[in-house]
């Protein structure tokens, strides 16, 4: 067994999933980084009441657990970069397997496992307490060099968080 590497650009890896936690979308439903490596992430979902689909139940709405696997599904991509780019999802197939347990977070671990010149392939898995209890498996595509906007830069060419135009 490999030990883990480190993420190919540090600097753009901890910037990215910086503003993916902070665009609005992403903060409003609280998804939070937790951990990288070179092709693998994981981030996490707090269990909240406004982000729950079925009041009976307390279970979590479908729609966020595909915002954070898509999420993080993206930062995996980023893991692997040298540098920043656009990139835009393609297509995200998600397997429900189960509904999260009512006031636990959701953890959502995904790799990039296919890095081509303009597509790159995503697998993840979103789970609670143990990885091998799954919430929901996904695969993805993602486009690279989908915009030729910069992270981080608005139109004029200023500093401004979240406007990435595409990324993720």
């Amino acid at each position: 067994m490999s030990l883990p590497l480190p993420v190919a650009n540090p600097l753009v890896f901890e910037r990215v999933a910086s503003w993916l936690c902070s665009i609005p979308h992403a903060a409003t439903i609280g998804i939070e980084f937790m951990q990288g490596e070179r092709g693998r992430v994981t981030m996490l979902l707090p269990w909240q009441e406004k982000l729950v689909g079925n009041r009976k139940r307390g279970v979590l709405h479908g729609g966020v657990i595909t915002s954070l696997v898509d999420t993080s599904s993206a930062l995996s991509i980023f893991s692997l970069l040298d540098g920043p780019e656009a990139i835009a999802t393609l297509d995200l197939r998600i397997d429900y397997l189960r509904p999260a347990t009512p006031g636990k977070p959701v953890y959502c671990t995904a790799e990039c496992y296919r890095l081509s010149g303009e597509i790159a392939f995503t697998r993840a898995t979103a789970y609670q307490d143990d990885s091998n209890q799954p919430v929901a498996y996904s695969v993805g595509t993602f486009m690279r060099g989908s915009s030729h906007a910069t992270i981080g830069k608005n139109e004029a060419g200023q500093s401004e968080a979240g406007s990435a135009g595409g990324a993720a």
